[in-house]
């Protein structure tokens, strides 16, 4: 008497099997590829593209002359001191906050870790402008800490220390959230093994997590500076609107259109807009420049 060993027969087919070819490459109708990229050119043509222009065409309305004018008038030069002023201060912050958030979170178990995450959300679901009004309820004139404030002849609102403090408020989770997913794909092999071999806690921190984690560091630092200098609905609330000397750069541009000097504030605003394409030709350079790198630090 003979057993046969099912195992070794070939598994019945499936009555569609025959319709699926082995190791094809299913792709959609060359139609529906065409509607679909034409659709997304004329967003990207539309929504992007042509607001940009025109703001160009705007600021040269006046003549090559008027748009310099514009620049360097005293009022936009002193909103461009205070915007690259209030940069300095946050965007380092943040990338300390931003590097030892991220370590925390990553490399270490403790209670609380869960909270910790969404504290460095709370800015992306939080206004701005909410944002803004938390500063002035603290350290406003009645605010809790005001009074102790003026005492002391401190101010904080009205002034680039509450312009700083709105801005690292609405731009933290820019250098973590780009840090975290990284370094949790990571691990933390390399710093044990680091350890291991009698490495201290710094000299692991800077020659070994602060090399896998640099190109994702750089990333979120060039999103934080963009982000800094076109901050307006937090810095609005906290500077007191005082021309020429608390007006950052979208503030200054505000004013000017409301006192309809509309060449001026598309002039002041190409500023901005200039930032916007040199932070996306940074990010773009990094990527093609570095592409193989950063594509195994990601792997990593």
């Amino acid at each position: 008497m003979t057993t046969t060993d099912h195992s070794l027969q070939d598994p019945p087919k499936l009555p569609f099997e025959p319709l699926i070819q082995k190791n094809a490459v299913i792709t959609e109708a060359p139609w529906l590829r065409r509607t679909l990229t034409a659709f997304a050119l004329l967003f990207l043509l539309g929504f992007l593209l042509l607001p940009l222009v025109s703001v160009f065409y705007e600021a040269l309305g006046n003549g090559i002359g008027a748009y310099f004018d514009a620049i360097v008038e005293p009022d936009a030069m002193a909103a461009i001191r205070l915007t690259l002023l209030v940069c300095a201060v946050a965007v380092p912050l943040n990338v300390v906050f931003g590097i030892v958030a991220a370590w925390a979170i990553t490399k270490h178990s403790f209670r609380g870790k869960q909270l910790l995450v969404t504290l460095i959300d709370l800015p992306f679901s939080v206004s701005p402008v909410v944002s803004g009004l938390i500063y002035v309820l603290i350290f406003g004139a009645q605010g809790w800490a005001g009074p102790w404030l003026s005492d002391h002849g401190i101010k904080v609102l009205f002034a680039w220390p509450g312009i700083v403090l709105a801005t690292v408020f609405v731009t933290f989770p820019f250098v973590a959230r780009e840090l975290i997913p990284l370094m949790q794909a990571q691990g933390t092999d390399d710093e044990q093994a680091a350890l291991s071999l009698g490495a201290s806690g710094w000299q692991v921190f800077w020659h070994v997590t602060l090399p896998n984690i640099k190109w994702g560091l750089l990333y979120g630092v060039l999103l934080c500076n963009a982000r800094a200098m076109g901050e307006f609905g937090a810095v609005s609330v906290v500077s007191g609107h005082i021309r020429g000397l608390t007006n950052t750069l979208p503030l200054h541009v505000e004013i000017l259109y409301n006192e309809y000097s509309f060449a001026a504030a598309f002039a002041v605003a190409s500023l901005l807009a200039i930032l916007a394409l040199v932070t996306l030709g940074a990010k773009t350079l990094l990527e093609w420049r570095y592409g193989a790198e950063l594509a195994a630090s990601r792997r990593h």
